[in-house]
């Protein structure tokens, strides 16, 4: 089976590559993912491009997954780099939770080694590579976009986790079908010629190796699927190959990386006697493996899988205790093969597996953690303890966020078996997969239920985590009140301490108007580790729900530094989920940049919830901007969500850009109709704490649209729970709303109250409330009383980038007599949310390695930012970003 043999009939996709590997060579990096069945010459297709880069000057890397390899940690990174030498050994993959610090660094390498020459990485198959290696290449391949380097993987599945262009690889037509086996077979009898044709079903490795078992006569069908009949003629190779030929092939097929000097001795073990490196000769002479220096190797994957799959069972245990002896020296190596040498249970070596997982785990290991804690509990006797082993295993895979083997290995588990804290666990682990659409209430009161028992049972640790997701859910799904109650009732129990993190934050996400006077305190009173990330995200989280504003970005702020610091993706696009307040505090341009990181890093790392709430985010933030067509767009985008309904959080801001859009837009009785649903209990866009943000929408609206009446009696309710809850949220609501609705004779005093009275940091709702002040004096004739708080009210939607409120304010001074000067272009106009974060880092003094550090990407994509920032802000260099800067605020 030659390369070239191989590509005919697929000069299409070798188009593509070429194409790819252009674009590549000058400087716009790529990466595509080719996918289709096993024999259709997607290895081929790699190795031509892999040939024709090498020819072009590109620096060539290549890894390939294999199945017994999975588990094993960066296993196929590790095989990547090795042509890098020195370069490559300073990474540090030994710490599984800093996956993403070890892509960034890969990233570096590859970076530096793109400046040199371009580069293109080859990993073929994936859906066999280890999940850490996978990780760093995913990581890697969404940031390709500023460098020589383009990647290339290759995959049976669809789904393989590899971000890019995807290119389906079907069989060959029949032009090129007949082409192919005519050129590897041209002496076929005309029968057999059109049977192999018909079977081969124009899979180029059936057109290749078929003719090779089929003989000189015709073969009757045999109804075997392709795969196997081809697996069926490899084994059959096998056939003329002695005894030690047969076991060295075994033990490469268990074994596929090990040294060939440890294979030899593994089949020397098998056969009891010394086997030497004649037993290679069989193998090559079958044409199954080839010879690369020292290293063997099987041609294709199905011959790996045929050899292993035509063995015995004992000849399967055989060779499993045979390497299990010659790899002693790698405890994960030596465990894996014990197991796999062992029918029925075995506790002694659960016991094993169980240690190893623990000093993985202790050592942030956690994908070499998970094979050995599943295989742990198929070999404990007892179903209780096997099935907490496997939810162990299954908490472990959902931190990997492979969600898919969690839900595999909960459903193997024995639920009748489970203890206490296997429960509560159990219940952790199915929480993290996302928020499911049935009873949401009895689901938080049997999560409630089992934190209970977790705590009686001794487990503080696995109880409060559960009963902290259960107040999560409270606030996300908007629980009602019994079970809302239920979860502070559980708290209550414990007699936790009144200051920490994990109780305030509890009691502000269950019953936040029943406790907000006590809990609101305790966020200046809480005094938080500074280096505990969790902690403040937990204080940060609770002040966000409570709608304390000011609170909840500085404590998030906090977390979101040490989540960057520790390289924890997943939680810093959690933290992230929470730039919203920023919009209340007039912080346009941080919320923005925020979100939009969040949005990113939230669907690369599969945080499905924070995505919803961060494309929430994006669009209000998009509106306030003046960017309307891009918020209509991702609010189409977020509404055509199938969990869209289920999260009342994210509901309540799309409705609030919608409304804002409406209103902007010039339809302003539309604009009240979507904020007045949102007051509405049944609604779905309804939140029984998060529906008040919209209360100075909803006044702006029924003031333009002449239903002041009808906005308060909507707004009833609202002082008496002001009151019981006086968050930033709550008392912006309460004042803004008092004043804009006021009746004529009350609006003097109550516009003076509102603005002496509005928490200070709620500058875009002071600027608000200044404009709608300014209008209710023109529309009384008082224009020279009217300009002053126009004027005050323009100044501050240009600084902070509000730019359709700033239009407002002008055309308002324009009614007064007064003529407004055109605004000067505010500087997120010209720049993105990520230029702007690099331009003010950059202004800092931070170096460019520094900032893409902070920002996971490389220093030379930082780079490239800068060279586009430079011409927009009329400046030639680094130095003066900060005069920029400031001159532009």
């Amino acid at each position: 089976m030659t390369t070239s043999s191989l590509i005919i009939g697929r000069d299409d996709e070798l188009r593509i590559l070429d194409g790819l590997l252009a674009g590549a060579a000058a400087g716009p990096g790529s990466a595509l993912l080719i996918h289709g069945a096993a024999g259709l010459g997607k290895s081929a297709l790699l190795r031509a491009a892999g040939a024709t880069a090498a020819d072009q000057g590109f620096t060539v890397l290549n890894t390939a997954g294999v199945e017994t390899e999975r588990w094993f940690p960066f296993a196929a990174l590790h095989l990547l780099l090795q042509p890098l030498g020195r370069e490559a050994t300073n990474l540090p993959v030994e710490a599984e939770a800093d996956v993403y610090r070890i892509g960034l660094a890969v990233l570096e390498l590859l970076a530096d080694a793109a400046d040199r020459q371009p580069v293109l990485v080859l990993a073929d198959d994936l859906q066999w590579i280890d999940k850490s290696s996978r990780d760093v290449l995913r990581f890697v391949a969404r940031r390709t976009v500023n460098h020589r380097l383009l990647m290339v993987g290759a995959s049976r599945l669809t789904d393989a986790e590899w971000d890019g262009p995807g290119l389906f690889l079907g069989p060959l037509g029949p032009t090129a079908a007949e082409q192919l086996l005519d050129t590897g077979a041209p002496e076929l009898p005309a029968a057999t010629r059109a049977l192999i044709l018909d079977r081969a079903a124009g899979n180029p490795l059936a057109l290749v190796e078929l003719p090779k078992a089929v003989g000189d006569g015709p073969a009757e069908p045999d109804g075997l699927p392709l795969t196997r009949r081809l697996e069926s003629a490899f084994a059959a190779r096998t056939g003329s190959a002695d005894p030690a030929g047969r076991a060295l092939l075994l033990a490469l097929a268990a074994e596929p990386t090990t040294p060939l000097d440890r294979l030899l001795t593994a089949a020397g073990h098998i056969t009891r006697t010394t086997v030497n490196a004649d037993a290679i000769q069989p193998g090559l002479d079958a044409g199954l493996v080839t010879l690369a220096g020292t290293r063997l190797e099987f041609r294709h994957p199905l011959m790996r899988s045929a050899i292993y799959k035509s063995a015995t069972v004992p000849e399967r245990l055989a060779v499993h205790r045979a390497l299990a002896v010659v790899l002693a020296d790698s405890p994960e190596r030596r465990l894996a093969h014990e197991a796999a040498a062992t029918i029925g249970p075995d506790d002694g070596l659960a016991d094993q597996l169980e240690a190893f997982a623990d000093a993985s785990l202790a050592r942030g290991k956690m994908a070499a953690a998970l094979p050995a804690l599943r295989r742990a509990g198929e070999l404990a006797a007892d179903a209780r303890r096997r099935t907490g082993l496997l939810i162990r295993a299954a908490e472990v895979a959902s931190l990997l966020s492979d969600r898919g083997l969690s839900r595999a290995l909960l459903d193997r588990a024995d639920l009748n078996t489970l203890g206490p804290v296997e429960r509560a666990r159990l219940l952790i682990v199915s929480d993290n997969a996302g928020l499911e659409s049935d009873d949401k209430h009895r689901r938080i009161r049997d999560m409630v239920s089992a934190s209970g028992a977790a705590m009686e049972a001794g487990a503080p640790d696995v109880a409060e985590n559960l009963l902290w997701r259960a107040g999560t859910r409270c606030f996300f799904l908007d629980g009602d009140a019994l079970t809302r109650a239920a979860v502070t009732a559980q708290l209550a129990k414990w007699d936790p301490d009144p200051r920490t993190p994990h109780l305030v934050t509890v009691r502000a996400y269950a019953e936040p108007y029943r406790f907000g006077l006590d809990v609101l305190p305790r966020f200046d009173a809480a005094e938080p580790d500074p280096a505990d990330g969790r902690g403040l995200h937990f204080l940060g989280s609770g002040a966000m729900v409570l709608g304390e504003f000011t609170r909840a970005s500085r404590y998030l702020a906090q977390a979101a530094t040490i989540w960057r610091a520790q390289g924890q993706l997943g939680l810093l696009s959690r933290t992230l989920a929470g730039s919203w307040p920023r919009f209340y505090l007039g912080q346009l341009g941080r919320a923005r940049a925020d979100a939009d990181e969040g949005l990113q890093l939230a669907d690369e790392t599969g945080e499905t919830v924070a995505s919803h709430g961060l494309r929430a985010t994006v669009g209000l933030i998009a509106v306030a901007r003046g960017d309307f067509e891009a918020a209509t767009a991702i609010i189409r985008e977020l509404r055509s969500s199938r969990l869209f309904a289920a999260m009342p959080f994210a509901t309540v801001i799309a409705q609030q850009t919608d409304g804002l859009l409406a209103l902007f837009e010039g339809r302003p009785d539309e604009a009240y109709r979507l904020f007045a649903q949102a007051f509405e209990p049944t609604d779905v866009h309804h939140h029984s704490v998060s529906y008040w943000m919209l209360a100075p929408d909803l006044a702006d609206a029924a003031v333009a649209a002449g239903k002041t009446d009808e906005a308060r009696q909507l707004l009833a309710d609202l002082p008496g729970l002001a009151a019981q809850l006086p968050s930033e949220m709550m008392r912006m609501a309460d004042l803004y709303t008092r004043a804009v609705l006021a009746p004529d004779d009350e609006a003097e005093q109550r516009y003076a109250e509102a603005l002496d009275q509005l928490p200070a940091g709620l500058l875009l709702v002071r600027a608000r409330l200044q404009l709608h002040h300014g209008r209710w004096l023109r529309r009384h004739r008082r224009y020279l009383d009217a300009r002053n708080p126009l004027r005050a009210a323009r100044d501050e939607f240009d600084r902070i980038g509000a730019l359709p409120w700033a239009e407002m304010a002008r055309s308002q001074l324009r009614a007064t007599g007064e003529t407004a000067a055109n605004r000067d272009p505010h500087l997120s106009e010209s720049l993105s949310a990520r230029e702007m974060q690099i331009a003010e880092l950059a202004a800092r003094g931070l170096s460019n390695r520094e900032i893409g550090q902070r920002l996971f990407i490389s220093h030379r994509t930082v780079s490239s930012y800068l060279y586009r920032i430079y011409p927009r802000l009329g400046i030639s260099g680094r130095g003066q970003l900060a005069g920029a800067l400031a001159a532009a605020s």
